[in-house]
C-alpha cells in the first residue's frame, strides 16, 4: 500500500515491510547552522531497508536526498536521530564505527577515478589500502571487470573510456571489498539516455549477482521505479517522507517494462505528487 502525508501534516513511517531491517534511520533531523542562518534540511525522517532490498530516493532539488544518503554513509552526523547498520550503531558519540563502515560501498555521480591508474588499479585500490597482496587484489579486479563487462579493458586508463565505462569502474571499485550495502548518489545522472538505460540494466544484474542492499538517489522517477523495490518520495525542504511506493514488478526487468500500463501508472502518480509539492513550494 502507498502511504502519503502532505508536508507539515504528519509523518510517514518509512520502515521496510519486513521486520528484518538491515539499514535503520530513526527520526533523522539535519539542520545546517551558520552564524547568519539555520537551514532545516531533513525533519524527522524514519526509513529502513531490508536485506537485499533496493530503495530509491526521489524528490525535487534541495529536498535532502543527498543529505540523507551522506548520513547513511557516515559522511555527516545528523543533528538528531540514530543510524543502525546491521543492528549496529553507525555513530558512538562523535566517533564512527569503523567495522560498520566496512559494510558500505559508495558510488557518486562523478566516477572520481585516479587518471594515472589503470582500470585494474582503480578497482583494486580499496583492497590495496586494506593490505591485500598484489595477487589478491588483481584477482578480485579481474573478477569484477568481468562482472561489469569491462573484461579486456583492465590495462586501460580512464581517459580511454566512455562515461558509462568509467561509472562501471566506479561501481566495481565500490564492490571490491564485498560491501553488503551500496549507497549510490545520482550515479548515472551525467550519462546520455541510451547509456543510462544500459547502466540501469547492468546495475540490476550486478545487484542480483552480489545480493547487495541498495539505497539509490535519483532525479528520474522512471529510473527509480524501474530499479527499485520501493520508491521514497521526499517533500520539498525540509525533507520529510511524502510517500512510499512499492514497485512490485517481476525481476529481471527489461526496458519493455516501461511501456507496461501498471509501470506508467506508478510513474504518473509519483509525478503527480512531485508536481503537487512543487506547486506548494512556489
Amino acid at each position: 500500500m502507498r502511504e502519503t502525508a502532505a508536508a507539515g501534516q504528519g509523518v510517514v513511517d518509512g520502515r521496510a515491510p519486513s521486520g528484518d531491517h538491515f539499514i535503520e534511520a530513526d527520526r533523522i533531523t539535519m539542520r545546517y547552522t551558520t552564524r547568519r542562518s539555520s537551514t532545516l534540511a531533513l525533519d524527522n525522517v524514519t526509513l529502513s531497508v531490508a536485506p537485499k532490498e533496493f530503495v530509491a530516493l526521489v524528490g525535487q532539488s534541495g529536498c535532502g536526498k543527498t543529505t540523507m544518503l551522506r548520513i547513511l554513509a557516515g559522511l555527516i552526523r545528523p543533528t538528531e536521530g540514530t543510524i543502525r547498520i546491521g543492528g549496529q550503531h553507525l555513530w558512538h558519540g562523535s566517533r564512527r564505527d569503523e567495522q560498520t563502515l566496512r559494510m558500505l560501498g559508495l558510488v557518486f555521480q562523478d566516477a572520481n577515478l585516479f587518471p594515472w591508474y589503470t582500470v585494474e588499479d582503480n578497482i583494486g585500490l580499496p583492497l590495496r589500502l586494506r593490505g591485500a597482496s598484489k595477487r589478491e587484489w588483481r584477482t578480485r579486479a579481474g573478477e569484477l571487470s568481468e562482472l561489469v563487462q569491462l573484461a579486456g579493458f583492465e590495462r586501460s586508463y580512464p581517459r580511454e573510456l566512455s562515461g558509462g565505462m568509467r561509472q562501471r569502474v566506479a561501481i566495481a571499485r565500490a564492490m571490491s571489498y564485498n560491501p553488503e550495502i551500496l549507497l549510490m548518489d545520482e550515479p548515472f545522472g551525467a550519462l546520455d539516455a541510451l547509456t543510462r538505460d544500459r547502466m540501469n540494466l547492468e546495475l540490476q544484474s550486478i545487484t542480483a549477482a552480489t545480493g547487495a542492499t541498495v539505497a539509490f538517489v535519483t532525479h528520474s522517477i522512471t529510473e527509480a521505479v524501474f530499479l527499485a523495490d520501493r520508491v521514497v518520495l521526499l517533500t520539498p525542504r525540509p525533507g520529510r517522507i511524502r510517500s512510499i511506493t512499492p514497485a512490485k514488478f517481476e525481476r529481471p526487468r527489461t526496458l519493455e517494462l516501461q511501456s507496461d500500463p501498471a509501470f506508467q501508472d506508478t510513474v504518473r502518480e509519483l509525478r503527480r505528487q512531485l508536481y503537487e509539492d512543487e506547486g506548494q513550494d512556489r
